[in-house]
């Protein structure tokens, strides 16, 4: 008799708001979890019974996690580096890839260098800011911003230290980059105190496996296609897959049909080559998840 599988324990999912909520959400959606408008903007309704998620700011949901009043939820490891949280980083999602930047006026540069003497820096990101200063043995008075960090040079800083994801906005401002103090994305984080519980712990794996079969999915396609046998020792060496490829025997014993999960990127290269050593009727298919 096959017994029902145990309902995983509900977790406290903590989903970020703004510019990131959009990507996570279609994750979410491509692991089987959807998520619907509720009567309260602020709390979706999952397609799962073990969620119960809630939107906040990604600044809040580090908060929230370190407090142990969420138990996962997604956030930029900028974040989780600036409120110094000790939190379990759980998978990365390269979601969302930005970069926490010195820049500055490139008049106040030294053939390329910030000058030798006390700077003005603002920044949303102070606590990072005391540390690149610090790492730099910069001289330096730190002032907060709230938002529009980029307009403080020239007049009210010498230097911001700020996340950017492009570029545009500091060449807009002419600020040029003189250093990178992080590279950061979305990441999916739980809480020590979840982490901690066995039975929230088992959920919480749960949710990483289909998130990463998702992602492992979006890296690769499965590559199908035919082959004379006494060509296939060619295609087996030049052939990538996850293991081995699968392979059956075509009607009459004189063919064989091939697949592999190829890497995506492999693919301007691959075809051509599979051309050259006699494969045919060559298909190439989206995958939607990869469970190794």
């Amino acid at each position: 008799m096959i017994t029902k599988p145990k309902q995983p324990d509900t977790l406290r999912f903590a989903l970020p708001k703004g510019r990131t909520e959009a990507g996570v959400r279609t994750l979410l959606a491509d692991a089987g979890i959807a998520l619907r408008s509720g009567p309260r903007g602020y709390r979706p309704i999952p397609s799962v019974p073990w969620l119960e998620p809630k939107l906040l700011k990604p600044q809040n949901i580090v908060e929230m996690l370190a407090a142990g009043s969420r138990d996962v939820g997604f956030a930029g490891a900028d974040w989780v580096a600036e409120k110094q949280a000790d939190l379990v980083e759980l998978l990365d999602t390269g979601l969302d890839p930005v970069s926490v930047v010195a820049a500055a006026p490139p008049d106040l540069l030294v053939d390329g260098i910030l000058p030798n003497r006390r700077l003005v820096i603002a920044s949303e990101l102070t606590r990072l800011t005391a540390a690149w200063v610090a790492a730099k043995n910069l001289d330096a008075d730190i002032i907060r911003s709230y938002g529009a960090t980029e307009v403080f040079p020239p007049e009210d800083a010498d230097v911001i230290v700020d996340i950017t994801a492009t570029g545009e906005t500091l060449a807009a401002n002419r600020l040029v980059v003189v250093d990178t103090v992080l590279e950061s994305s979305t990441r999916l984080y739980a809480s020590r105190e979840a982490m901690a519980d066995p039975s929230k712990k088992q959920s919480i794996e749960a949710l990483v496996l289909g998130i990463n079969s998702v992602l492992a999915a979006r890296t690769r396609v499965m590559v199908e296609l035919n082959i004379a046998v006494d060509l296939s020792d060619g295609l087996f060496r030049i052939l990538p897959s996850m293991r081995e490829p699968t392979v059956a025997s075509l009607h009459g014993g004189e063919a064989l049909a091939v697949k592999a999960a190829v890497l995506r990127e492999d693919l301007p290269d691959l075809i051509p080559t599979l051309k050259e050593v006699g494969a045919t009727d060559i298909v190439v298919s989206r995958l939607e998840q990869i469970v190794p």
